[in-house]
């Protein structure tokens, strides 16, 4: 909260974060997740999510991110091959 009231009139504020690298004990709920869900739906405040087709790297490392990606949603991942094909 004291970071967000820091924000200058005609300000503008870029937050970056990656919600796959919280590493967080049990109990301990992110900020990053929580404010994903304080702030949805407030005009002015838009959430970005990128996906492993926005990551530029080596092409090795690019499949390493889209392997992980099937492995945490299959489902998702057989319907964008079916609809590829």
């Amino acid at each position: 909260m004291m970071f967000l009231t820091r924000l200058g009139d005609d300000s503008r504020m870029i937050v970056t974060g990656d919600i796959t690298q919280i590493d967080l004990p049990r109990p301990k709920q992110s900020g990053l997740l929580q404010v994903t869900h304080i702030l949805h739906g407030i005009a002015g405040i838009d959430f970005h999510y990128f996906t492993g087709a926005d990551v530029v790297r080596h092409p090795l490392v690019q499949r390493i991110i889209e392997a992980y990606d099937r492995f945490r949603h299959p489902i998702t991942s057989d319907r964008e091959e079916e609809e590829n094909a």
